[in-house]
């Protein structure tokens, strides 16, 4: 049997609530809302807070991408290890 959950809510909430879900893939806010509840009842609620992607001026791409030209040419040269202790014999030293 199915039973209603009313949420009392601002309309410009529901209205930018709905357009995020959309966004996410879901086909409805109440389809975001299903899936939350079921994460919180297997104890593994998915939620994220994250942060507007940055963008990088002009002249830092052009600083970046040279930093990635000069490792890739051995201009500048790196250090690789393949396990946890030998990085850490490395940093210890």
């Amino acid at each position: 049997m199915n039973t209603t959950l009313q949420i009392p809510m601002d309309t410009t909430l529901r209205t930018r609530a709905t357009k995020a879900a959309k966004s996410m893939g879901f086909s409805s806010l109440q389809e975001s809302i299903r899936v939350w509840l079921a994460g919180i009842v297997q104890q593994t609620p998915i939620i994220r807070y994250e942060e507007p992607p940055v963008h990088l001026s002009q002249k830092a791409i052009r600083r970046y991408n040279k930093m990635v030209d000069d490792i890739e040419s051995g201009r500048v040269k790196t250090k690789s290890f393949t396990t946890v202790d030998a990085l850490m014999n490395d940093l210890n030293s």
